[in-house]
């Protein structure tokens, strides 16, 4: 068990048989009385992000982890399946679970998948990934007074803002926290 003052972002925990990661924390002082302690978390298992409130003092049931480095194969519709890179075992995930990372695997792709005993849970990508251009909207000169961005659409069918100098065909860096172009490769 573990103390809910404790609870910071990333850390993951157990409550009423539903395994929750946090992703915002915030710790509220009245005037008077208890601190309470606000999160939004996310459930492991749906996918869905809840709020929580907690009172200072409170405790929660914290949970052992296990880290796989694993390699993308493919995705059916509804899963997303996987290949450990020690045991060759082909764990599958639902594609809620994989949420917004989801347009930025590639085929081959190494991630980190994270493991609750047997049941594959959560997913790490890299914090850049290289996606080949197969559209670019036509950049109008002229538009504005700074550098000219355009709409381009890479492989996976992800929409990113690049400079206008990018053609089809060209392989792009972009950034997996924002969805931001970074350089051309």
């Amino acid at each position: 068990m573990i103390d809910v003052n404790e609870l910071r972002k990333g850390v993951t925990f157990e409550q009423d048989n539903n395994l929750y990661k946090v992703i915002d924390y915030s710790h509220h002082k009245p005037g008077r009385g208890k601190a309470t302690i606000r999160i939004k978390a996310r459930n492991l298992r749906t996918g869905a992000n809840i709020d929580m409130t907690f009172n200072s003092g409170d405790r929660v049931q914290d949970v052992s982890l296990d880290h796989h480095t694993v390699q993308y194969l493919y995705n059916d519709g509804e899963f997303y399946h996987f290949m450990d890179l020690e045991t060759y075992e082909q764990p599958a995930i639902r594609a809620e679970v994989i949420g917004e990372a989801a347009p930025y695997l590639l085929e081959g792709m190494e991630v980190k998948l994270t493991f609750y005993g047997q049941e594959p849970l959560d997913i790490e990508i890299p914090l850049t990934v290289e996606h080949k251009i197969e559209h670019v909207d036509q950049a109008v000169r002229g538009d504005t007074a700074t550098g000219i961005t355009t709409r381009a659409v890479t492989e996976t069918g992800l929409e990113v803002q690049v400079p206008g100098f990018v053609n089809v065909g060209d392989t792009i860096r972009i950034d997996t926290r924002n969805g931001a172009y970074v350089t051309r490769v």
